[in-house]
């Protein structure tokens, strides 16, 4: 089997040769090199260039015919594709090839000089767009114009170094603070980008670019309020028909449980663009909050419809969770899944979308083949790090000792209001907030960050080499009046997603992190550990596929050692800090509803309410996976679906342990 990539050297060789006109030692190299390296992309792309520049226009093209078919993704192939048919007099080809080409990377200035001509001929209604990115491109110094290729190129290591060398000397320059937050923003660096954007925000509070990327970024970081906020200010201060503003408001609208609002706005857009693919999966996901299933599917067929090789509009279909895809369907999707041309993240989505299609025709294998690819995919996209997970737990354990309790004494403020779900996610969390929800004492909100931003920023930036993080090892030096502070702090900042109970849930799972943490500044706060069978719970989570965040879930070893991780530090809790955390089982949930509702009604001193055993007749929006399940009464079908992929599942076996899985009457594979 050949290998893929040339050497970087031999290739900058070949460059050289090329660009002092020594086209035949060039070639040699190049066909030498092509013989063990035929994959690779970039000795292709000098391969192209090579006929080009020895007037071989028609074998240039023939060379690339096959480089884009093998890497769509290639924005110079492409650009080399225009000039190319243009030499041969192809200028509809070269309109294509040129767009095709911006369109994966914006900075390619010859591209766009190539098609200001063209579109003067054949597109006059699009040239002053290239006028205006041609004239922007130029005022660019080249260190940023060199910045937007590598992200074109997903090279976001390389990027983020430019970027931050050029800032060093040009510390307010607008397009490189917008650059840099982007490329963050792309490794999932959110904080900071949000940090540097909100910075160019104060500077130059008319920039719109970098004003709606400050929005999405809030948005990803589920800081729907203060998106909220922005929204409304960009929309009093813009025209009325800016089309990005509304369809960011509309997005906020819905964020903070204005669904109304939401929903005229994105029937108003859908009006207004009724080519928009991305609008329908937004009213899509509207309906679907609000129990419309029926609304719901019909939303996701139109943007399928629209765009059929739109990946999401599959996935949302398969997210409903009930929604059953006919033969032709998955013919489509099997098609669109195998089509070198689709883009990753669609890609990704239909094979999450083709496993649960094919698991609802009982073809198990065949739908496990998909799960695996799509997580196979997505898990070299995220930022999951187990050495780093467990690092965090064990520094929970070591610091977050019986000792700090007791020397610490009684701290914090002394609000009853907050009710704590934490866990896995598909743990069986959504159905206990909504059975909570519908007690006329607590109000339902959403998984809130208060707790996550104050550890983040006790934690700061840790140094190389520290043996035990900053935080929590910083619990144990503050002085005791700052957790009353930051108390007061969480109950402030959270009244405004609350409504006139005298109690909230917060239903963040990753809090179970900072149960000691809670303690020391909520002290009479409760906290439920939502809790289910390890296989079940995590074969689930394999099978989703999540907008944000839970990285951990993209592979068997991965997921089922986060359980075993998470299960531990709940038992150090327990230990520790016993009576303050309830764990209730979903399995007992299901088996004995009234039992365990009353159990927890007691332990959040609340009085026995009947709406509570209905809970699925509670009218709220819910904006999880398990929507259109939490507004059934209960079932048992789901409890056992991971015995049907059970002989996969070893590497979830081996990494949860046989003791944890004996406790559960599993037997762990040898």
């Amino acid at each position: 089997m050949t290998s893929t990539a040339a050497p970087s050297q031999s290739l900058e060789d070949i460059q050289r040769k090329l660009a002092s006109g020594d086209l035949h030692t060039a070639g040699e190299m190049i066909d030498r090199l092509l013989l063990e390296f035929s994959r690779d992309p970039n000795l292709g792309y000098l391969s192209a260039l090579r006929y080009r520049l020895g007037g071989d226009a028609a074998r240039a093209l023939q060379s690339l015919s096959d480089l884009t078919s093998s890497f769509p993704g290639m924005a110079r192939a492409h650009q080399e594709v225009a000039i190319n048919s243009l030499s041969l007099n192809l200028p509809e080809q070269a309109l294509e090839a040129a767009e095709r080409a911006v369109d994966l990377d914006g900075s390619l200035m010859t591209c766009w000089e190539l098609l200001a001509p063209l579109y003067a001929r054949f597109a006059p209604e699009k040239l002053d767009t290239a006028e205006q990115q041609i004239a922007f491109l130029k005022s660019l110094p080249q260190e940023l114009r060199t910045v937007m290729s590598y992200l074109s190129q997903d090279l976001l290591n390389d990027a983020e170094r430019l970027g931050k060398y050029f800032l060093r000397d040009n510390k307010t320059h607008t397009e490189g603070m917008r650059l840099l937050s982007e490329v963050l923003t792309r490794k999932n660096i959110l904080d900071e980008a949000q940090f540097l954007l909100e910075t160019l925000h104060e500077l130059e509070p008319q920039n719109m670019a970098a004003s709606i990327q400050l929005f999405h970024v809030m948005m990803r970081r589920q800081r729907f309020h203060s998106a909220y906020d922005l929204a409304v200010k960009l929309r009093a201060e813009q025209p009325l028909d800016n089309d990005q503003i509304a369809k960011a408001y509309a997005a906020a609208c819905f964020a903070v449980g204005q669904t109304d609002e939401a929903g005229l706005l994105y029937q108003n857009l859908r009006q207004a663009h009724p080519t928009d693919h991305l609008i329908p999966i937004s009213q899509g996901h509207i309906y679907n909050s609000s129990g419309d299933r029926a609304a719901a599917i019909n939303a996701f067929k139109s943007s399928a419809a629209i765009k059929p090789d739109h990946g999401d509009a599959y996935w949302s279909l398969a997210n409903t969770k009930s929604y059953k895809f006919d033969d032709n369907q998955i013919m489509q999707m099997k098609d669109l899944e195998q089509d070198a041309a689709i883009g990753s993240v669609d890609r990704i989505q239909i094979c999450f979308a083709l496993g649960k299609a094919i698991e609802d025709r009982e073809q198990f294998d065949a739908a496990f083949e998909f799960y695996s690819r799509g997580n196979a995919l997505k898990l070299p996209t995220t930022h999951f790090n187990a050495t780093q997970l467990s690092k965090r737990i064990e520094s929970q354990i070591e610091v977050c000792n019986k000792e700090l309790f007791e020397k610490v004494g009684h701290t914090g403020v002394a609000a009853r209001d907050p009710i704590f779900i934490v866990g896995l996610p598909r743990s069986g969390s959504t159905l206990l907030e909504q059975i909570l929800a519908s007690h006329s004492r607590v109000d339902g909100t959403m998984e809130l960050h208060n707790i996550l931003d104050l550890a983040k920023r006790l934690r700061g930036r840790d140094e190389a080499g520290q043996a035990v993080p900053r935080y929590p090892k910083i619990l144990e030096e503050l002085d005791t009046s700052l957790f009353e502070k930051f108390g007061e702090q969480f109950i402030e900042q959270t009244r405004v997603y609350r409504g006139d109970a005298p109690f909230f849930i917060d239903k963040m799972p990753n809090n179970f992190f900072h149960i000691g943490l809670i303690k020391l500044i909520l002290p009479n706060a409760k906290i439920i550990d939502a809790r289910r069978h390890p296989m079940s719970c995590c074969f689930s989570g394999f099978k989703q596929l999540w907008g944000e965040g839970q990285e951990f879930s993209y592979g068997l070893e991965e997921i089922g050692s986060y359980y075993k991780q998470y299960t531990q530090l709940m038992d150090h809790w327990d230990r520790v800090l016993p009576g303050f955390v309830l764990r209730v089982d979903h399995e007992s949930v299901v088996d004995n509803l009234e039992g365990e509702v009353r159990r927890i009604l007691d332990f959040c001193a609340l009085p026995f309410e009947d709406a509570c055993l209905d809970f699925h007749k509670t009218e709220r929006t819910i904006r999880t996976p398990s929507a259109e399940q939490v507004r059934q009464p209960i079932y048992r079908s789901g409890l056992d679906q991971w015995r049907n992929f059970e002989h996969h599942l070893d590497p979830l076996k081996q990494a949860l342990g046989s003791e944890l899985l004996a406790t559960y009457g599993v037997t762990a594979s040898e």
